[in-house]
């Protein structure tokens, strides 16, 4: 693999340097600390960084990401968000760094070959999300936990951004962005009861940000690795010059 920093332009670290800016100054500005929501945070958007450039390295942070923003809810009572990130994302992004570094693009693992969403991968995962939504809505029920109905949405939006990632479809960013936007609102009604939580709001705000870029650039990627498909390269078969009798 080739130097996992060279990937970045100048536009995608000036990116990173302002989220961990904008995530430091929430942190700072808030009254009660909460340095695991700041590291979680920080390790959130370098993970987003690298996955939006198609790099494995993403999937591996994810996973450590998972860990942090568990305990993260755990504290807060969002017992779904737990359950999710360690039992779901952490798994989900094992199950990616897996299938990225066998489909490398032109046998490059610094980017991942893009996959085809089909028909069929698609109705597979409308289904698991509808089963697996439907176990967590009970589970977590009966965990009594906080704001239960937008924690069971959480739980469906990040199942299916899991799978897309998994196939490593560009719809991956979609589906976080997706939500990206119900955790905002999630963290928003924590930090009513306490603004230590605020980190996590602009977090995931950016992660919104970060997931929309994901989309935009794995599309690119899409265009440009299709275009540069190598062609067949056949020796064309030239015609036998008959052969004339000498008398």
């Amino acid at each position: 693999m080739k130097n996992p920093f060279k990937i970045f332009n100048k536009y995608d670290i000036a990116l990173w340097v302002t989220s961990v800016v904008a995530i430091a100054l929430s942190f700072a500005l808030s009254p009660s600390r909460n340095y695991l929501t700041l590291i979680s945070s920080i390790t959130g958007v370098s993970a987003l960084m690298y996955i939006a450039k198609g790099n494995v390295i993403g999937q591996f942070i994810t996973v450590v990401f998972a860990i942090l923003y568990g305990v993260v809810s755990y504290y807060f009572s969002y017992y779904g968000e737990m359950i999710t990130y360690l039992g779901m994302t952490a798994p989900a992004a094992i199950a990616a760094v897996i299938s990225w570094l066998r489909h490398p693009y032109n046998n490059d693992h610094s980017q991942v070959a893009i996959g085809k969403l089909t028909k069929i991968k698609a109705i597979v995962i409308l289904m698991l999300t509808v089963a697996v939504t439907t176990a967590f809505y009970f589970i977590l029920r009966e965990l009594d936990t906080t704001n239960l109905i937008v924690s069971t949405v959480s739980v469906a939006t990040s199942f299916i951004a899991s799978c897309l990632a998994f196939f490593r479809s560009p719809f991956y960013g979609l589906a976080y962005g997706a939500n990206d936007i119900v955790l905002i609102i999630m963290w928003i009604l924590a930090c009513i009861s306490d603004i230590s939580y605020l980190p996590m709001v602009i977090c995931f705000a950016l992660f919104f940000i970060y997931d929309v870029y994901g989309f935009i650039n794995w599309t690119r990627m899409c265009k440009n690795q299709n275009a540069e498909i190598p062609q067949r390269n056949e020796t064309p078969i030239e015609p036998e010059t008959p052969k004339t009798d000498v008398e």
